[in-house]
């Protein structure tokens, strides 16, 4: 079962009101849409996913709670370009959570998990050519090793990649975890699954994470109305730091500015972080995948 995370600390960072015009970026499973719209009776919710496992099952239970809601089977990158398709090029507030659905991660044929055997796929959008098994068979070696040191951080990506290439063709999921365990040191397994790293970072080559992220939550900044805020749950520490920089070049005055006596208005931010929070220990206790997630809110002031 999926269970969201920083819920009730996500949903009152929004300021909801009962006419808000709200966009979640990220449906899944709609743990966070079906607060949201219980909350804008008057209002409409756009939520986008590409996932048609997660649209059926996000659809049949937001019909139990409302109708003024659109879900839209695109990805994010296409935030203002799907608006603009609803006449709507103004919002109050825009969510993401970043985090892989637990059914995804779960169900075992989507190919996520380390821990469960299936065919290589880690597609997001499963109508997408560019899947796991793909990049584990066709990369070059210096290719595997880049990707598993930027989306991984992996300190053993040289001999993993070298490990993988050798071993070629993989197939399943498994078969590239024990390839995994096997080009690392002894000490190295015994500290968390030596996998973890590698399956992240091909997730995130496999579907354009990060490149995908940052040009939405730039998208989302353009979007969003006067006091209407943005809340980005992340992660791990690459989406984190993204967030962090958009958030903190949007919300202070320019260096070469921040001397004068007065700044003149048209140079002041048109942004505010409103808050940075983490989970309290009794969520990271009842659900261990919050044990990294970081809530980030910013406010359009102006």
């Amino acid at each position: 079962m999926h269970i969201s995370v920083l819920l009730k600390e996500c949903i009152d960072s929004l300021n909801l009101k009962e006419d808000s015009i709200i966009v979640d970026c990220t449906l899944g499973y709609a743990g966070h849409s079906s607060e949201i719209l219980k909350k804008i009776k008057k209002g409409y919710l756009y939520a986008f996913d590409q996932d048609k496992d997660a649209i059926i099952s996000a659809d049949e239970k937001l019909k139990q709670i409302g109708s003024n809601y659109k879900i839209i089977n695109s990805n994010f990158v296409n935030l203002k370009e799907e608006l603009k398709k609803e006449n709507i090029t103004k919002v109050n507030g825009i969510l993401y959570d970043l985090g892989v659905s637990s059914p995804q991660l779960d169900e075992k044929d989507r190919g996520f998990s380390f821990q469960k055997n299936a065919r290589l796929d880690m597609r997001m959008n499963q109508n997408q050519e560019l899947d796991a098994y793909y990049v584990v068979n066709n990369y070059s070696v210096e290719q595997l090793i880049d990707i598993f040191r930027k989306y991984g951080e992996e300190k053993y990506a040289v001999s993993i990649a070298k490990g993988i290439v050798k071993n070629r063709p993989i197939t399943t999921t498994l078969e590239l975890a024990n390839i995994i365990k096997d080009n690392v040191p002894f000490r190295y397994k015994k500290e968390k699954h030596p996998a973890r790293k590698v399956f992240q970072a091909i997730r995130i080559e496999v579907n354009d994470e990060l490149n995908v992220f940052e040009k939405s939550l730039r998208q989302a900044l353009e979007l969003i109305d006067k006091n209407g805020r943005i809340a980005v749950i992340t992660f791990h520490s690459l989406e984190d730091k993204i967030c962090k920089k958009i958030f903190d070049e949007v919300s202070k005055i320019d260096n070469n500015l921040s001397k004068l006596p007065i700044i003149p208005i048209e140079y002041q931010p048109k942004y505010k972080i409103i808050d940075n929070i983490t989970p309290k220990n009794e969520e990271i206790n009842n659900n261990n995948r919050a044990r990294s997630a970081k809530l980030r809110i910013i406010e359009r002031i102006r």
